[in-house]
């Protein structure tokens, strides 16, 4: 017999703006500690030492998580030019410098080519996986790899100030997947004179913002507190990307159940992915099959 969960049933999303110096697996720990939920997970991880959105998904909201962690997201952030680390941040060892100090200009036409579909090598201290095992171990023991590139799309990547001669301040909106530390990296590598992130925070994930995130502080005074709750987004929040559909009241048990229902839907395609609501609750993401949905992932609140 499965162990049940300890915890509440209780979903939705919880925008933190996240602090340096802590893991995103130790804050989505803390806020389901904070709010004894069954169930809580991240769209997005942040490194430790990055600030901001950090979109935690609990109960039912776990379920749109992928469509969160699809969604563009913005960032800003300081390169520091002329040094190269193991990390690609602050936090690792110098392994290059340079005396080259790019000005304004070359550094708006080396930004140019980082902007669309782009490939893009991760750090060797980064989550991917090596023949099994996370590229950060394996660059810990001190093994050199060498990561495939990955596909990105970079919808933009301005040059927003610079505050003295070694370091850039820029503003990237991206897609899923994307390194940061490899954009420093890069861009450093391609004005020639080296380059590593010694500040990042990501400014805005999908539909969420950091100026509307709530601080770690704050949900320690308030753990276990019903008034906590007030802070939740609801779970449909993750689902705006989405076309939504709506469905009758006899459609709800069926859809629940994974099987095919009547919908009603305007502007919406034969294939195209869909959400049904039922009076402002969602029911079901699935397939539009001309006046049918067919649930793919069924969501019981």
């Amino acid at each position: 017999m499965a162990r049940k969960r300890k915890g509440r049933d209780i979903s939705g999303w919880l925008v933190v703006d996240k602090p340096a110096g802590m893991t995103s697996t130790a804050v989505v720990n803390k806020i389901k500690w904070a709010f004894d939920a069954k169930k809580a997970g991240h769209a997005g991880t942040l490194d430790p030492e990055a600030t901001g959105v950090l979109a935690v998904a609990l109960g039912e909201a776990t379920k749109t998580v992928p469509y969160i962690t699809d969604a563009l997201k913005a960032y800003v952030f300081t390169v520091r030019l002329g040094q190269a680390t193991n990390t690609d941040d602050a936090e690792g060892t110098v392994i290059a410098t340079s005396d080259l100090r790019p000005d304004d200009a070359a550094i708006k036409a080396a930004l140019a080519g980082f902007v669309g579909d782009i490939m893009q090598v991760p750090p060797q201290f980064s989550a991917v996986k090596v023949d099994g095992e996370r590229a950060y171990k394996k660059a810990r023991e001190g093994e050199d790899m060498a990561l495939a590139a990955r596909p990105l799309w970079v919808e933009e990547l301005l040059l927003v100030d610079r505050p003295d001669p070694d370091h850039v301040v820029l503003e990237m909106t991206c897609g899923k997947g994307g390194y940061v530390r490899s954009i420093a990296r890069d861009l450093g590598a391609a004005l020639g004179c080296c380059g590593h992130v010694v500040t990042l925070r990501r400014i805005w994930s999908g539909p969420f913002v950091a100026s509307e995130g709530i601080d770690l502080a704050t949900v320690e005074q308030q753990a276990k507190d019903p008034a906590l709750d007030a802070y939740l987004q609801p779970l449909e929040v993750g689902l705006a990307d989405l076309p939504e559909v709506r469905c009758l009241a006899e459609s709800v048990a069926k859809l629940r159940n994974g099987n095919p229902a009547p919908v009603v839907a305007a502007g919406v395609e034969f294939g195209d992915e869909v959400w049904a609501s039922y009076d402002g609750r969602a029911v079901a993401v699935g397939t539009y099959r001309g006046g049918e949905m067919q649930p793919t992932r069924v969501f019981v609140t």
